[in-house]
């Protein structure tokens, strides 16, 4: 697939980036590991009418004394954990490749917990015109598909696509990705700017309700259901907080779980509530088309998590000898993680992985 930008150049600036401003900051408030000197407000970007785990986490009281400050909105997730391996929040999400891409370019963060992904009910879907010639994934060749941001999991979830079907690198590479945000996609679909697009959530829900749209494939197609991506924080700030990490990963893991098990009127209205509350001059038209987190297993992160990817990230060159899962991340701080797996947790196995 055609990109637009050198591979590792945004991750390589992350790491430019650390080695000018240093990891000081907020982080740095938490001294000796004593709970009483542990950050308690944590920075971070949310997403425009829509509310994310950390944010049902605080209102249900999962966060304790902890705070969240919002310093702004990102549609995209590399920007969004870049943002935290640079010390401009305190934690950020994405998508398990860009989380792998930034740890292998050197930027000092680890994955807690996973935060979405795809289920029946719940995934991204990639979507043409009722009407166009495209029926399968050869007839994407020389074609233009929008997606949110390159290098995420849009673009794992497409090359895996075109691959499975018998798609060579050379023509895989004819195949264009546009980055466009994705309250733009339907529509640039409809006018014929792009090919194809990808739509996902209440945004896919609305497009497919107004017609004129076809399913080419979807993610959860490939894969069946799984978490998309992690939610990462610095190391430096893991070993300044432990206890502020443990609180806001279990209060993650815990809203996960709340959400999973909450009938589905009632979370619609807890996140109407949040909205309105909030002061973001935001719509909760588009809330009545949540389905579910999709988001498996409280939010626990395993090894496949990242080994689902390891052919896009050999091919992408992003890694280039076998992968290393726990290399990116730790259940460590997940209090659910035991309950999930039915083991408990093995605590020398995690602390090697936040440390290494």
């Amino acid at each position: 697939m055609k990109l637009h930008l050198p591979l590792l150049s945004v991750a390589a600036a992350v790491v430019l980036a650390l080695t000018v401003s240093g990891c000081g900051g907020a982080a740095e408030a938490g001294q000796a590991n004593q709970p009483g000197n542990e950050v308690k407000e944590l920075r971070y970007q949310g997403s425009a009418n829509n509310v994310t785990f950390p944010e049902l986490a605080a209102d249900l009281g999962y966060l304790g004394d902890l705070k969240l400050n919002w310093v702004g909105n990102t549609t995209s997730g590399p920007q969004d954990i870049q943002s935290a391996a640079t010390n401009q929040t305190d934690f950020g999400g994405a998508f398990s490749g860009a989380v792998v891409k930034l740890i292998e370019a050197g930027a000092p963060v680890k994955a807690v917990v996973n935060y979405y992904g795809s289920d029946e009910k719940t995934f991204n879907g990639y979507y043409v015109k009722a009407d166009s010639s495209i029926k399968g994934p050869r007839d994407l060749i020389g074609k233009k598909i929008a997606v949110n941001t390159l290098g995420a999991h849009h673009e794992a979830v497409i090359n895996t696509y075109l691959t499975q079907n018998g798609l060579s690198p050379d023509e895989i590479k004819q195949v264009q990705l546009v980055p466009l945000a994705p309250n733009d996609t339907e529509e640039a679909i409809r006018r014929g700017q792009v090919d194809a697009g990808t739509l996902g959530g209440v945004l896919q829900d609305r497009a497919v309700g107004a017609g004129g749209l076809r399913s080419l494939f979807s993610d959860v197609q490939l894969f069946g259901n799984f978490a998309g991506g992690q939610i990462v924080l610095r190391n430096d700030f893991i070993e300044k907080n432990p206890n502020t990490t443990r609180t806001f990963t279990t209060g993650v893991a815990k809203a996960i779980k709340w959400a999973a098990e909450t009938p589905r009127d009632e979370v619609i209205a807890r996140f109407t509530k949040i909205i309105e509350n909030r002061g973001r001059n935001e719509s909760t038209a588009n809330l009545k088309f949540w389905k579910s987190p999709g988001v498996p297993d409280s939010g626990v992160i395993k090894d496949e998590d990242f080994t689902r990817w390891e052919a896009w990230l050999n091919s992408a060159g992003i890694v280039k000898d076998k992968l290393t899962p726990s290399k990116y991340y730790t259940n460590e701080f997940n209090d659910l993680a035991g309950a999930t797996n039915g083991t408990a947790t093995d605590p020398a196995k995690t602390d090697a992985a936040r440390k290494g």
